[in-house]
Parts: C-alpha cells; sequence; structure tokens
C-alpha cells in the first residue's frame, strides 16, 4: 500500500464522529478514501450531517504519526509471497478482506493482520467461554478445539484467559484448521500480558487479528467490538462454560443476530459456570456433548485432518461410561465440585488418609484443586 492511500484511509478511522457506516456512505458515493478527501466540504455536505461534514474538515493531529507507526509496523515483518504469514492491513475494498465480516452492519475499515490470512477464508467456529472456568471446562475447550482443527476447522477465540486460552492452545495441538485470535488491542500491544507467548505462537502458526490502530489499549469498550468480530467470522460459536452474566453470551446474541448458529456445553447443575450455557439451551441453542455433534450441526466436513480425528480426540466409549472409577475417592467425587469433608462422609475416610490420597489424585492429574476448598475431577463426564 502506498503512503498516501494508507494516509487516507487512516485519515476515515481517526475522524472523530464517523464511524464505519458513514465511511462506508462516502466510500459508496465517492469510490475511494482518496476520492472522499479529494471532494471536500460541499460534497462532503451532500452525503453526511452537519457535524460530520465539520470533523472531516479537520485533519486528525496524530494522524502523521500512526501513518509512520503502521508504515513501520508493516515493514517490521513482510508477508512471505504467497501473502503467508507476517504483518498484513487489509482494506474494505482489498480482495482479501473476509467476505463473512461484510455480513456485519458495520465492519471494520481496517483489519491489521499477523500469520495466516487465508484461515480467514477456511470453515471455522468460534470457541468462547468463562475467563475463570473450572477444570472440567478448561479441558473441553482444550480437547473440543483440538479435535476442530484436526477436522480441519478453524477455531477462533479471543485470547482472554480461561476458555479462549484453552481453545487456542487445542487448535495449535492439532495444527490443521489452525486458530485465529480476534484481539480488544493494536497487534503491538498483547492483553492479558501473560499471554505473549502463547499470541506469538498463533501469529506463527495461525493468524492474529485486530481492528484497532497501533498502540491501542485494553480499553472495556473494545472488547464488545471484538467479540463481534469473533461471531462474524464464524459459521457458529460453540460456549463451553459462562455464568449468566458472562461475555460469552455477548458473543452467542451476536451470533444468533448475524444468524449464525449457537452452541453450548451442558455442565454440572451445582456450577455457577454452567449457568450460561443451559440458559442458552433452554433458549434453543443446541447442546453439544461431542466435537462430532458440531460438525454435523454445522454441516462441516471432516476436511484436511485424519478421518475420525473430530470424534476419536474428544468422544469417550459408551461401555466406559458404565463403568464405575475403580478409585473409591473418585468414586465418591464424582464429577461435581464437592468439599473435603463430603467427601469424608461419602468414603468414611479420615482427614489424613483422605487427604494424601487427594494430593496424589492432583499431582496424577486426576483431580483439581478449586477455589473453596473444592474438589473436581478432571476429565471426560
Amino acid at each position: 500500500m502506498e503512503r498516501e492511500e494508507l494516509r487516507a484511509w487512516l485519515r476515515l478511522v481517526l475522524t472523530p464522529h464517523v464511524g464505519p457506516v458513514t465511511a462506508r456512505t462516502l466510500l459508496r458515493s465517492l469510490g475511494s478514501p482518496q476520492a472522499v478527501w479529494e471532494a471536500g466540504p460541499a460534497a462532503w455536505a451532500r452525503l453526511v450531517s452537519a457535524r460530520e461534514a465539520a470533523s472531516l474538515a479537520q485533519v486528525p493531529p496524530d494522524l502523521d504519526a500512526q501513518c509512520a507507526a503502521t508504515l513501520a509496523w508493516l515493514e517490521s515483518d513482510p508477508a512471505a509471497t504467497d501473502g503467508e504469514g507476517g504483518h498484513h492491513l487489509l482494506t474494505l475494498a482489498d480482495a482479501r478482506y473476509p467476505s463473512r465480516l461484510l455480513e456485519v452492519a458495520n465492519p471494520p475499515l481496517l483489519l491489521f493482520a499477523q500469520g495466516r490470512l487465508s484461515l480467514l477464508h477456511a470453515p471455522a467456529v468460534a470457541v468462547v467461554g468463562s475467563r475463570h472456568p473450572t477444570a472440567q471446562g478448561t479441558d473441553n475447550a482444550r480437547a473440543f478445539a483440538r479435535a476442530l482443527s484436526a477436522a480441519g476447522v478453524t477455531v477462533v477465540s479471543g485470547l482472554a484467559r480461561g476458555v479462549d486460552a484453552a481453545a487456542h492452545e487445542g487448535a495449535l495441538a492439532a495444527a490443521v484448521g489452525g486458530t485465529i485470535a480476534v484481539v480488544g488491542t493494536g497487534l503491538d500491544q498483547v492483553y492479558p500480558k501473560g499471554h505473549g507467548p502463547l499470541c506469538r505462537r498463533i501469529a506463527e502458526q495461525g493468524l492474529v487479528l485486530s481492528e484497532f490502530l497501533l498502540g491501542t489499549g485494553p480499553l472495556p469498550s473494545n472488547f464488545p467490538k471484538r467479540n463481534r468480530l469473533v461471531a462474524a467470522l464464524t459459521q457458529g460459536t460453540l460456549v463451553v462454560e459462562a455464568a449468566v452474566q458472562s461475555g460469552s453470551l455477548i458473543t452467542a446474541r451476536l451470533a444468533l443476530e448475524m444468524g449464525r448458529e449457537v452452541l453450548a456445553i451442558p455442565g454440572s447443575i451445582h456450577s455457577p459456570q454452567s449457568r450460561g450455557c443451559h440458559a442458552l439451551i433452554r433458549q434453543g441453542a443446541k447442546l453439544v456433548e461431542t466435537a462430532q455433534d458440531v460438525l454435523e450441526e454445522l454441516r462441516l466436513p471432516e476436511g484436511r485432518g485424519t478421518p475420525g480425528d473430530a470424534q476419536g480426540a474428544l468422544s469417550w466409549d459408551a461401555a466406559e461410561a458404565d463403568e464405575a472409577p475403580t478409585d473409591p475417592v473418585l468414586q465418591a467425587m464424582g464429577y461435581d465440585p464437592v468439599s473435603q469433608e463430603a467427601l469424608s462422609a461419602r468414603t468414611g475416610w479420615g482427614p489424613a488418609e483422605l487427604g494424601a490420597r487427594l494430593l496424589e489424585l492432583e499431582l496424577l492429574g486426576q483431580v483439581a484443586r478449586l477455589p473453596g476448598q473444592l474438589f473436581q475431577r478432571v476429565g471426560a463426564a
């Protein structure tokens, strides 16, 4: 992209009171961002409100700095000859701009991207959920994402703590369908900060995407905007765990408004993190138990992965489900969070003996210690 073209796009984005809807009105009528600025005040007055026309007449004070920073960012990691990898800037007029986003009422004028642009056009499922999932929720997010990626489906999420991070990690482990992280900051920043290594892995093997200009920090208002892109880029949204007031339910609502499918994994009736999923299911979301359920509901073929991976990576043998666990503590625990006192009453074991066994099971990865001195089995339920 030439500097003047970039400057014209950035000026549209930076101009106060001129959002994507107004910008698209100008572009439809005048043809290009350069033509918008060449048209002048008389043309603007015919197309937009007086307030917007007055804003267009003022050059944003940070335009030159943002233009220089963007050019430097693009040049710091240029894309390969096939267009994959490296830094990219997609405009609304770019042929590589994802067609699914054009179905959104207010698609971003610019998309900053790092990694594999081809993932923007692949079959995709959003996997979202709580930032504070249970051990079971984390395992489910990772396993579903791994199975979907193994089947050639791209997993889209928001790089947040909890379910988002587990979904990205699971998709990277399969490395077939890949993963897209849609973030709520500029791509020169990482939020949460502790996700720097994960973000770098996604940029190397998948794609990191943002509609926010470089230098943009994690403002609260950014994340609902990010959520609409997560929903829009996919054929459906899978909610793994969510409290009733979870931001994941916003993503699910946005998906429904866009005509996308919403799916949810049921959980324990005693877990607050399951109530959002249960509410979605009551409202008509598809209840899913395996990744194969997701593929069938969204009519996504098992593509580039090994046949059966989508099922085998997560599903468990029905006969195994009927077998009681051989360990008496696991048998007494079931699958819901439980206190040590309740386990003691169920097993008849004393505090010392039970505490030692719980520690062994924790070290074996079969039990997770939860806040509030609770314990929960880890694994399929």
